[in-house]
């Protein structure tokens, strides 16, 4: 028997739960108890307010190039313990070639909290 095509309707659903939102790191610092080398963040999603994540961004951003930076995040997954820090959002990026975290970018100045779409 063959399974039902859950179709382009089915997709649509899937993707329009998940919310994601830009917001501007306000603070950085090391994540010394995660077992791969991460950092703590503090992002200001405007009406949302200040969310922490936990993203494995170390080897090609230093705290000094997040802080102030906008980056584009999932807001609605749940928070996470990751090594004793709650991570409520998680931050969306891409892997490059050799597999390291490039941040997903705006191309213009909006916003923290604007929704994703």
């Amino acid at each position: 028997m063959e399974k039902p095509n859950p179709g382009p309707t089915h997709a649509w659903r899937a993707w329009s739960k998940r919310d994601r939102r830009v917001g501007r790191i306000g603070r950085v610092e090391f994540h010394d108890r995660a077992r791969v080398p991460a950092y703590r963040l503090w992002i200001d999603f405007g009406p949302l307010g200040v969310k922490t994540s936990s993203a494995q961004l170390t080897e090609l951003y230093r705290p000094e190039d997040l802080e102030g930076r906008t980056v584009v995040a999932a807001v609605n997954l749940g928070p996470r313990r990751v090594a004793g820090f709650t991570s409520e959002v998680l931050v969306l990026g891409v892997p490059d070639a050799e597999g390291r975290v490039v941040l997903l970018a705006v191309e213009r100045e909006v916003p923290p909290g604007g929704r994703v779409y």
